[in-house]
Order: C-alpha cells, then structure tokens, then sequence
C-alpha cells in the first residue's frame, strides 16, 4: 500500500471515530431530557388545636370602699378605742366624746316630756269633771222639761230655761276642757319629738363603725376637741379612716383597642407576686369610658379578701381572655393566600398534586389561623413560595413540623416585682 493510501485511511478511520463518539454523547443528552426535575415543596399539616388572644395587664388592689368617720356633734375626745390597723366590725364603737352641755338638754327635755305628760292627764281630769256635769245638769234640764209638759204650770218657766242654760254652759265646759287636753298632747308631743332630738344627738357622742374594715389612718387623740362633721365642705379632719378590705376592686386599665373584647362576666386570671397567690376572677364592672390621656378604660374586678392576705395598693399581675376556639382545624399563617378577596390555600392531593382551594378563616394567631370551611385535619397544604406553583403541579413534600396551638400574647403592661426590687437596690 501506497504513502497516498494509507494517509486516506487513517483519516477516514479517524473521522468514523469521531462520528460514533457524536452519536454517543448525542444519546445521552437526548436520555438526560426525557426525565423532567420535580419541584421541592414545603409542606405542612392541618391539625386540630386551639388558639388563644389574650392580653396582659398590670392591675392594682384599692379598698372597696374607704370611709372618713366624722362625729355628729362637736365635743372633747373622752376615749378612742382603736389605733391604724386594727380591724373593726360593723357597729363597734371607736371612740367617745365628751358633750357635757348635750347631757344638760337631755335632762331639760326629759324635764319637759314630763310636764306635758302630767298636763295631760289634769286634762283628763278636767274633761272628766265637765262631763259628768254636763250628765247630770242635762238630765235635770230634760226632767224638769218632762214634767212640765205633763203638769202645765207645774214649774215656772223661768225655772225651765235657767236648767236649759246651765246644761249648755256645761256642754261649752266640756269643749273648752277637750281642747285644752288635745293643747296638752301637742304641748307633750312636741316635748317628746325635741327629746328624741336630743338623744340622738348624746347618742352620736359615741361614734359607730359604719362597716366592717380596717383602721388605716387615725386623726385623733384622747382629750382633743373634735368638730363635728356637719357641714360637707368642713375641712376638719375626721377621727379615723377606714378602709373596706375584706372586699377589693382589682383595677386593670385595658387598651382602647381591646375595649371591645371586655363583657361584665368575663374571667380574667390573676397572679399576686407580693404574695404568690393566684386565682381566677370576673369583670364586674368598667366605666365605658376611655381616659383620653392613657386611651384606657378602668375595669374592675371584686376579689374576696376575708382573710386580708392581700392590702390595697399591692400590685397584680392579669390575663384576659379575649377570644379563644378550641379543637378547630389549624394551618401555619403562611399557608394562607390572598387570591382577590378571598383566602386560599395550595393543597396537595394523594399524587402530590397541587389544588387550589378556596378557604374560610377563622380566629388568627401571629402563626396559625383557624380554618372554618375548606380544610379537614389530615389536609397537606404549601407553606410558603406557593407563586411558584400551578394548578395540578406535582411536587415532592418537604414536611414542615409545626404546632398544632397557640396563645397569642398582647401585653398593656406587666410588674416585675424581682426587677424593680433589683432597681431599688441599684439606686
């Protein structure tokens, strides 16, 4: 074989090579093309649990109610049986004064009710006299009268009308005798309505407990000369106060924003650090009113404090439920999307298939909402991404773990008792 032959072969040799490793790569790319990449999905599970809003507050105990005893009368202080702490009931006595004038009135009204009294039974006497006078002149008037009627010319005529007159000036004495008893039983009246007058008055010099309470401030001291509380502008100071702490108001400012969620019989849960106790109260009351400087509104809740563990002024810790569904259908909030005006959610089907569906949502936390309508627990939905998606799209699952509840927590304010007893020592 020739130089020119077999340079011809070697290059048709070298271009066979060449075209069998094309036709090699070219099959592997057009293998490679034929097996589509299925996209990756996070996915979570709708589950049934429960959300919570509830919002925390800072309240404060306050008496329920607080009372400055003032005396009736102006007197000297005889005895004060009380000091700041003690606990009274109602009707004890917490002090006694000393009116000596007061006692020199009750003797003049007692002096008087009895002169009226023995008025009236002379009075009676005298209404009794006249009466039977009155008897016994009319019956001789009527007999005399008789008598001439059956014996004309018997008794003289004179005679006859002298015993009419003296009956009818009896009949007058009789009158005259009734009027200065029913004169008497005015005069005797009157004498008895001023002693109870007075009375009373001797009564206030011992000053009653008006409730049940604790002494917390005390204004005076034995052989002081107190005024009496008869004037409501008098700015003369009362004897003791009192304070009403067997029954406490828990005041809580609640923001304007969730006034809306307050109703009279709500529970609200209480937590005193001061003296590590909690319990569980209800609204009672709120002022529907909101303070436009503090955009507050006072609520209040009645807390039994027989055993007065708790004093007016401690702090409290609260927490209002404001809306709460319990056992519903959960999903994460990422989950959820906006289509127009209506929520909706990528679920996948038993193929891994994405469907949209149209959903209704219930109470939301900050991360799951309640689904009313749409889903069932066991449903596998997209979180997150979903405009990456289409209609009927396959996708392989990422499952995503999330919690099935949730408490979503707005704080109006807490007390740190541990903090500020920290803040205090610093300083």
């Amino acid at each position: 074989m020739t130089g020119m032959h077999k340079q011809i072969l070697l290059s048709l040799t070298v271009a066979l090579l060449l075209c069998a490793a094309c036709g090699i790569t070219a099959c592997h790319s057009s293998s490679a093309a034929a097996v589509p990449q299925i996209p990756s999905a996070r996915v979570a599970t709708a589950q049934r649990g429960d959300i919570s809003h509830v919002l925390t507050l800072a309240g404060q105990f306050q008496p329920y109610q607080v009372v400055d005893v003032h005396p009736k009368v102006s007197g000297y202080m005889k005895r004060i049986n009380v000091d700041i702490g003690d606990i009274v009931r109602e009707g004890d006595t917490l002090a006694v004064l000393e009116v000596p004038e007061l006692k020199a009135q009750l003797r003049q009204a007692a002096f008087e009710l009895q002169q009226g009294q023995q008025e009236i039974e002379r009075s009676q006497h005298e209404v009794g006299s006249a009466e039977a006078l009155h008897s016994a002149l009319q019956a001789e008037s009527e007999r005399l009268k008789a008598a001439a009627a059956t014996r004309p010319g018997l008794i003289a005529q004179q005679e006859l009308d002298d015993a009419e007159a003296k009956a009818l000036s009896s009949q007058a004495q009789v009158d005259a005798a009734k009027s200065a008893m029913a004169a008497a039983e005015q005069h005797a009246e009157a004498a008895r309505a001023d002693k109870e007058r007075v009375q009373a008055l001797e009564n206030y010099t011992n000053v009653i407990s008006p409730l049940a309470g604790v002494v917390i401030w005390r204004y005076a001291d034995t052989g002081a000369l107190i005024q009496g509380g008869t004037n409501s502008n008098d700015q003369d100071l009362p004897i003791v106060r009192l304070s009403q702490s067997g029954l406490l108001r828990l005041r809580v400012p609640v923001p304007e924003d969730d006034v809306q969620f307050v109703h009279q019989g709500d529970q609200l849960s209480v937590r005193v650090d001061a003296i590590g106790r909690s319990f569980t109260g209800k609204i009672v009351r709120f002022t529907r009113d909101v303070n436009f400087e503090t955009r507050t509104m006072e609520t209040e809740v009645d807390v039994d404090n027989k055993d007065l563990s708790i004093s007016p002024g401690m702090y409290a810790n609260t927490m209002l439920h404001l809306a709460e569904v319990k056992n519903v259908v959960t999903v994460p909030i990422e989950a959820l999307v906006l289509s127009g005006k209506q929520q909706t959610v990528y679920a996948l089907d038993g193929g891994n298939h994405i469907h949209i569906r149209s959903v209704a949502v219930g109470l939301e936390g900050s991360k799951l909402a309640e689904i009313t309508n749409g889903l069932v627990a066991g449903d596998r939905v997209v979180v997150g991404g979903q405009d990456k998606y289409q209609e009927n799209e396959e996708v392989s699952p990422l499952p995503a773990s999330v919690p099935a509840s949730e408490t979503l927590q707005e704080t109006g304010g807490m007390i740190d008792m541990k903090a500020e007893a920290g803040d205090g020592g610093a300083h």
